[in-house]
């Protein structure tokens, strides 16, 4: 009779999963290979006891190690009495499947990977918590990757490749569409999250309407008497910047009697917003600033108290977001609301979509903003 050998992955999932501990890591580096055995360690519990393996749950159990395997993996085929001998035994033991073993079998790493390029800005450690949360709740594991002035994708397809995650959300404002678009062209899912809107998207998009939030305003701003006002962006290449400036300016060419003008900071940042602002007020500065997000208008907000002046009897200022620090006593940020929870919760149901359903076609999704009013803007 013929004996079946196991097939690789089966075998490197047996291993993987013998490897299971809580707290250590699964490989030690090893510096030198003096012997063969050294070069993949057991790994031990804190007490000094072997990790408990599917092996031991299966004999606990009284069923084949398969039947372990396939009670914790989504989706396999099991009865449900031994389901739940299999359960009974494993908690007895206290086991716990090893995630590695498991991607090993599955074909999936329940990775997302979560790209951004605005780490430094405030906001975003609102936003990741949100998501990484938000996965987490749903059984995936984010993976956070960090583009720094990066734009190229080519960098980030490759790290997804090599992690092999089962989908991406870009979580930016400011990146091009073609940036998410080159995962989609590598089979990646990807969602991309405060992307900029489009009614014919190659890939998903979540997000605003940055063009008619530039908009609103420009008309907040005009319906409060100001006629001489400016927008105060983020960097001037960021598709955000580009939206909000185009809705801003569309409506003050429409209105008689009022002067608009522009101008770009270095980064949506405290430090660049407040450089900008204290650039502009060595001249004539305007009666009062569209922000181009609130960390920028916070930053402005210190620049004018500085030079000695007040908010908003000398300048008014009105944002975008509705940052928490947005509210804080001190700023009391007049600002348009972007409904930050909804759009990552959105998000997330669609990337979890994709997993089941790679092919799935590209929507868009646009939530409604509204002014917040509170105390950067004189009354009406």
């Amino acid at each position: 009779m013929l004996r079946r050998v196991p097939h690789t992955k089966e075998r490197l999932a047996h291993f993987f999963d013998s490897q299971q501990t809580t707290g250590l890591p699964l490989l030690q580096p090893v510096a030198k290979v003096a012997r063969r055995d050294t070069l993949f360690p057991i790994a031990t519990s804190e007490d000094g006891k072997m990790p408990t393996t599917l092996k031991d749950v299966a004999l606990r159990a009284g069923v084949s190690r398969s039947a372990v395997s396939r009670t914790f993996t989504e989706g396999a085929s099991v009865s449900l009495k031994t389901r739940r001998k299999v359960e009974r035994a494993a908690n007895e033991l206290g086991y716990r499947p090893n995630a590695l073993a498991s991607s090993l079998t599955t074909g999936r790493t329940k990775l997302i990977g979560l790209v951004s390029n605005n780490f430094h800005n405030p906001i975003f450690l609102e936003v990741f918590d949100l998501f990484t949360r938000g996965l987490q709740e749903r059984g995936l594991r984010p993976l956070l990757v960090n583009l720094s002035d990066e734009i190229d994708p080519k960098g980030s397809v490759h790290m997804m490749r090599q992690y092999s995650v089962d989908g991406v959300i870009v979580a930016s404002s400011t990146l091009p569409p073609s940036f998410a678009k080159a995962f989609r062209d590598a089979r990646i899912p990807v969602v991309h999250s405060f992307g900029r809107h489009s009614s014919t998207p190659n890939v998903h998009v979540v997000g605003i309407d940055n063009i008619e939030c530039g908009r609103m305003a420009a008309r907040t701003l005009i319906g409060r008497g100001y006629t001489d006002i400016a927008f105060l962006g983020g960097p001037e290449l960021a598709t955000s910047t580009q939206d909000r400036l185009a809705g801003f300016l569309e409506v003050t060419r429409q209105t008689p009697g009022i002067r608009a003008r522009h101008s770009f900071a270095a980064a949506y940042s405290f430090d660049a917003g407040r450089a900008e602002m204290t650039r502009l007020l060595t001249q004539t500065p305007a009666q009062a600033y569209f922000c181009g997000d609130d960390v920028l208008s916070i930053g402005a907000l210190s620049a004018v108290t500085s030079a000695g002046l007040s908010v908003p009897q000398d300048i008014g200022l009105i944002g975008l977001n509705d940052m928490e620090m947005a509210r804080w006593e001190n700023i009391d940020l007049t600002t348009i609301h972007q409904p930050i929870r909804q759009i990552i919760g959105s998000s997330i149901e669609l990337i979890v979509a994709m997993l089941e359903e790679p092919d799935r076609y590209p929507e868009a999704r646009l939530f409604p903003c509204e002014v917040v009013e509170r105390g950067t803007l004189r009354a009406g």
